[in-house]
């Protein structure tokens, strides 16, 4: 009995350092694409556009809410304003 108390802990150890690597791989992959209809062309959706969405909703004095919830015109809105203000080179 004490062999199978060994594996059952060794497992559970085992898991329990591999879970934060897991989660954090999750995270890492929290990016995704956007099409622009009007553009005809793809934006990646990761923390540089949400900076610039978020920049976006304060200059147009919107609340925020998240993209998808949007119509299709603020969408088309937002995409007009993107394009106007390209990503900024360091």
């Amino acid at each position: 009995m004490a062999r199978g108390h060994k594996l059952i802990s060794s497992i559970l150890l085992a898991g329990a350092l591999c879970s934060p690597l897991m989660i954090g791989g999750c995270a890492a992959r929290a990016s995704y694409r956007v099409y622009d209809p009007a553009y005809g062309d793809y934006h990646v959706w990761d923390h540089a556009e949400v900076v610039y969405y978020q920049r976006w909703e304060a200059e147009t004095h919107r609340d925020h809410r998240e993209f998808a919830k949007r119509s299709a015109d603020e969408q088309k809105e937002y995409f007009t304003w993107r394009h106007a203000h390209p990503d900024e080179k360091h």
